[in-house]
């Protein structure tokens, strides 16, 4: 009936699935992340081997490290990519489920690794964060709960990924881990807009995001430490905030040279959190520049595509993985440079992290998948077939 009505592309019967996955895919978004991993490795082997000799490991432990996971996430991305957008959604709401039973029982079988905040599993040989795969199963449950209330007599799907959002920021704030649980409403805020949200209920969470920020600062040191920090007017140059800037500044545009680089001496989180200060100091502004442009070309080029797909639950779950992952690049730099306060986020497919590399795989994957170009037609058939 739908084809009947609004027509159909046509569709190549008995094509192999990779030469219509090759046809379809977004190749500008696929290259892009090709390219940040590449620049993950690179600035990994400059950053981690400092690390790996105070640890007394090999010098290229995290290297290795990081190229493993870094396949497994290459791997589970073409797969992703490959499915169907109700495949997807189904992987999606599943995931969901299972990640968020594992995040509330984080206070009781987590460890901190004395990083003074409850967010991990240890398993022996590494660790999982549970927080990381939950976001874009929680991008998927919520798109289909939203794009469901848009139906005839349909449930109250909005209020109710209202409802599971909360339920998510509260178990992150017992961590605590206020940075992904805002990062968790702002990507349900873009999504409710996108649906077609009142703005005065999105001014509302606003305002309640607020108060549970003053309501953190005045209940927990780890997070009080950290937005003092932030609104200080000097910077102690001992601590990583310093250090990072400090390495900035030093790289210029062109940087100081492969290996001539000192922040990943005495950096701890050098291969992580603050992987770009390395890159500007070593390769200078121009890869800094280019790294943003790779994340602009992947964020902007996808919201392209969507703003095409007539699909209520694509277009809403698409939107917000694209803007996750926008953000939690845009976070990571902004921390480095000292525009938002100190958070420990991982620049997508560029730090060093098993949990990051892989969930980010994922959340890709299901980007690339929802992206594609498919042979129902795009919302602008739509729009010109009712002009007279």
């Amino acid at each position: 009936m739908t084809e009947m009505v609004y027509g159909a592309a046509p569709m190549r019967v008995g094509d192999p699935i990779l030469p219509r996955w090759w046809r379809t895919v977004d190749k500008w978004a696929l290259s892009s992340v090709l390219l940040l991993f590449g620049i993950g490795m690179l600035l990994g082997l400059a950053a981690s081997p400092p690390l790996a000799a105070r640890n007394g490991l090999d010098p290229f432990h995290y290297v290795e490290r990081q190229a493993l996971f870094g396949a497994i996430a290459l791997i589970v991305m073409f797969a992703f990519s490959m499915m169907s957008p109700d495949m997807v959604r189904r992987l999606g709401v599943l995931g969901f489920v299972v990640t968020f039973v594992a995040l509330a029982l984080l206070p009781v079988l987590g460890t901190d690794f004395g990083k003074g905040a409850v967010r991990w599993y240890s398993l022996g040989f590494g660790s999982v964060q549970p927080s990381e795969f939950l976001k874009p199963g929680f991008i998927m449950l919520v798109a289909w709960l939203m794009s469901a209330s848009q139906e005839v007599n349909s449930p109250p799907g909005k209020s109710f990924s209202f409802g599971i959002a909360i339920a998510v920021v509260a178990f992150l704030a017992m961590q605590p881990d206020f940075g992904q649980a805002a990062l968790i409403l702002f990507i349900w805020g873009v999504m409710y807009f996108v649906a077609g949200a009142p703005l005065a209920l999105l001014m509302g969470v606003a305002g309640l995001s607020v108060a549970t920020g003053v309501v953190a600062y005045n209940n927990s040191e780890h997070f009080a430490r950290r937005i003092d920090g932030f609104l200080s007017a000097d910077i102690d140059p001992r601590t990583q905030i310093g250090y990072a800037i400090d390495a900035i500044r030093e790289g210029g545009f062109l940087g100081v040279g492969l290996g001539e680089g000192q922040v990943k001496q005495v950096l701890p989180d050098a291969h992580t959190d603050f992987i770009i200060a390395v890159a500007a100091e070593e390769y200078g502004l121009a890869l800094v520049l280019a790294t943003i442009t790779l994340y602009a070309i992947i964020v902007l080029g996808s919201l392209y595509r969507l703003i095409r797909e007539r699909d209520p639950f694509i277009r809403l779950a698409g939107t917000g993985l694209a803007c996750i992952f926008g953000a939690q690049a845009l976070i990571n730099m902004g921390v480095a440079v000292r525009l938002l306060p100190a958070k420990g986020m991982t620049l997508p497919f560029v730090s060093y992290g098993g949990s990051s590399l892989v969930a980010g795989g994922i959340l890709m994957g299901m980007l690339l998948a929802l992206t594609r170009k498919r042979p129902q037609g795009e919302i602008g058939d739509i729009l010109r077939r009712k002009r007279p």
